[in-house]
Parts: structure tokens; sequence; C-alpha cells
């Protein structure tokens, strides 16, 4: 505010002089129009993450954020259709970013102009490192459900299955990030590891689950109001999806299994033919930074992968951290993006007719 006020006062003061030389009276004096810098991001938590994420970079560097949000899989296909559409920074699930950095489609990272680099936790800076991007957030897959309407406690991925949750359950689309963690479900369900059979044993679980399916979802925000009408008792979802979730319905139990999970980082780049690559890269450092890291663990149930911030039990409950990062496996992104095409062809044919 005291920044502010200077400024207005060095303006009147140059109005003033100009006006005693005899410039010209309806001159305005010059001033600094704010930068733009466009971002593309995921559609959830749009109050929190301008809150916590965007207005204060824009204070702080004098610019204007234009947000381009959707689920990575349509801002993917978006962006590497046209990667001139003047989108300077976005942020992807793994696999979507993998198949960007193999189509050239990123700036390569400068470490020196993102020193943030430095704090990331071990998997993070492993995947930076390779020439992904910069990691700014872990998930995992778990299992939420309504235990009344559900009719029985869950733990285990296998309970799926069970033919009492026969039209209660909804899953991930093979077109959104965790599809392809779902397929690898089915896949340990089958006793089965994917990569041996490309996915074979995976779809005859998936087949077999299906009369337990009432819904196939690609918005996980959608998921809170199918819980409220009570058209589905059990979700298969992303931890980052849960406040959305528990905002509307509080009495919901989460799960990640003892035998397991699947892990996601999302990873943020700089788009190659940016106009705006100084300032993207300021984004870049931003988004990994202990400050706005400590604030989204909180707003956005975001696990950090800044290693200098640490959290205490209750924020950690329900992420991808601690214990439950321990057992969390991952998965090859090339290895999917290789068969995603005939994963969802054979998915529709499935699970959509």
């Amino acid at each position: 505010m005291k920044f502010k006020k200077s400024l207005a006062l060095l303006i009147i003061a140059a109005s003033f002089l100009t006006a005693c030389s005899g410039g010209d009276k309806n001159e305005a004096p010059a001033k600094d129009e704010p930068k733009q810098l466009i971002v593309s991001t995921f559609a959830i938590g749009e109050d929190e993450v301008n809150a916590d994420i965007i207005q204060p970079f824009e204070e702080a560097n004098n610019c204007e954020i234009i947000l381009e949000t959707g689920n990575s899989g349509e801002r993917f296909t978006k962006f590497s259709t046209n990667p001139n559409s003047g989108i300077d920074v976005i942020e992807l699930a793994q696999n979507n970013n993998a198949q960007a950095v193999e189509a050239g489609l990123f700036e390569a990272i400068d470490s020196t102009k993102v020193p943030n680099l430095d704090n990331l936790i071990v998997p993070a800076k492993e995947l930076s490192d390779n020439g992904y991007g910069a990691p700014f957030v872990v998930n995992s897959l778990g299992i939420i459900y309504n235990p009344q309407a559900a009719g029985m406690e869950i733990d285990e991925w296998s309970d799926l299955w069970d033919s009492s949750l026969a039209g209660k359950i909804a899953i991930p689309d093979m077109t959104i990030t965790y599809g392809p963690h779902m397929l690898h479900v089915a896949s340990d369900y089958a006793k089965t590891d994917i990569t041996s059979d490309n996915g074979a044993a995976a779809f005859k679980a998936i087949e077999e689950l299906k009369p337990n399916v009432v819904k196939t979802y690609t918005k996980s925000s959608d998921l809170a109001n199918m819980f409220q009408t009570g058209e589905i008792s059990v979700a298969v979802v992303g931890d980052f999806a849960l406040p959305v979730i528990y905002k509307a319905q509080p009495d919901l139990s989460y799960v990640v299994p003892q035998s397991g999970t699947y892990a996601n980082f999302n990873v943020i780049n700089v788009s190659a033919v940016s106009e705006n690559k100084e300032l993207a890269y300021a984004f870049v450092n931003w988004r990994i930074s202990e400050e706005v890291q400590a604030k989204t663990a909180l707003s956005l149930n975001e696990t950090p992968t800044n290693k200098n911030v640490q959290l205490d039990e209750a924020t950690a409950k329900n992420k991808t951290y601690g214990e439950i990062a321990e057992r969390a496996k991952s998965i090859d992104s090339s290895f999917v993006n290789k068969n995603l095409d005939q994963w969802i062809n054979q998915w529709n044919r499935i699970m959509n007719q």
C-alpha cells in the first residue's frame, strides 16, 4: 500500500512539472503495462488457486495471469495440436507431460533460472534431472465410499469386485490421468504384471468388474454430486479430489489399501515457443517454492514436492505422504503412452457400449 501511495505521488509530481514546463496538458504520464502470462492448469479449486498461487505472483511481478483450465488429457491434446496457441506455462499429469516432452513441445528448463529445483524430493528431482520439467505435486489412487450405502467395509482393491457392490461404483475413464492407474489395479487383481501382457489380463478383470460399475467419470469433481444423489456408493479417485468431495459429503470414508497404490506426479513446464520465458521461469520457480507448497498442502490437498515443506499429522492425512508414499508404486509413462490408444479403444468397447 505504501508503494502504491508513493507511486501516485510521483505521478502527480511529474504531471505538475510537465504542465509548468509548457508540455501537452492532455499527455498522460508513461505507465508500465502489466505483462501477461497464459497458464494452462487443472480445473479444480479455482478460488484457492487464485488466492494462494495466482494473485500473489501477479502482485509481485506486475503481471496478469490468464488461466486455461481443464483436465490434463484435454489440455494436452489442445496444446499438442496447436503449440502456438499462446500458452506460456502448462501443468500436466505425468503421462501427458511425458508425451509433450517426447514431442519436443517444452523449453529445456535452465536450472539456474529455477533455483527451487534443488529443493525437490528425490523422485521428483530425478524426473526433473531427466528432462521432464518441475514436478510440483504427487498424488495417488485410493477408494472413497459411503459405508452405509455400500453395505460393507472396503479396505482392499479386491473388494471392488465383490458382487454386493453391483451398480454402485464409479471409476476413472481411460482418457483421464488415473485411467491407466485403474488398469494397473485390475492387472494386480488378476495377479499379472501389466508389462508382461500389455494389459490383456487387466482387461479381463475390467470385464469382470463391469457389473459393479455404474459410471466411468472424466471429471473427479462430478463425484461429489454422484455421492449426494446416491448414484454411487463407491469411487476410485486420486487424493487431490478429496476436498471437493468431502465438502459436499463429509461422512464418506477414504482408504488407501495396504497392498499399495499407484502414484502420479503433476509437472509444470514452459512452452518451447513462449514469448515470455523469463516470467514463465519465475512462475515455475514460484509453483515449487516452499511458500506456495505449504499453502496448497492445506488449501488444495496437494502433497508437496519441495522437501523443505514438512507436514504435521493432520495436514498429511489423505495425502501421498509418509507411510502412503512409501507404498505408492510408480508407473512407466513411456509404457503407458505406447499402449494408450489401444487401451482407450478396448476400454470403450467394454465399458461404454
